[in-house]
């Protein structure tokens, strides 16, 4: 089923890495570069698939990494003056995540112009599992 899902997933273009039975499929789906400074927007799944109760877990989030001079300012922008890193995290806690990356990235206070679809990468997981006689599990937090 892994392999399935590997496939149907390759559209994405992102890296698969495995650590303690968890599967972790991760794509750049935006990035910005100004001058002295970079800020990328990442999708991340967790996939857990376990054969003995026949149950794969799924869980997802945004991560928004920031590197690089800024451009001063203050404390409305998170980021001080001089060099520095930032880094957000945001995890679905209200259930399952819909919609576009766009609206996404507005919730995360910053403007990316990029069609991605989350719901997609989802859907085929869930769809390869209920195939497959799994039942599927939406994880709000991490797997672990």
């Amino acid at each position: 089923m892994l392999e399935e899902i590997k496939s149907a997933l390759n559209s994405f273009s992102g890296d698969w890495k495995e650590k303690n039975g968890i599967w972790s499929f991760s794509a750049t789906i935006a990035e910005r570069k100004a001058f002295l400074s970079t800020k990328k927007l990442s999708y991340s799944a967790k996939i857990k698939i376990e054969n003995d109760s026949k149950t794969v877990s799924f869980s997802e989030m945004l991560i928004e990494a920031g590197s690089g001079l800024s451009s001063g300012g203050g404390f409305d922008d998170g980021m001080s003056t001089g060099f520095g890193f930032k880094t957000e995290t945001y995890n679905t806690f209200s259930g399952a995540r819909k919609g576009t990356i766009e609206e996404q990235s507005n919730l995360l206070g910053k403007k990316f112009e990029y069609k991605f679809d989350y719901k997609e990468i989802r859907s085929k997981v869930e769809s390869i599992a209920c195939e497959a006689g799994y039942e599927f599990k939406y994880q709000i937090l991490p797997l672990k």
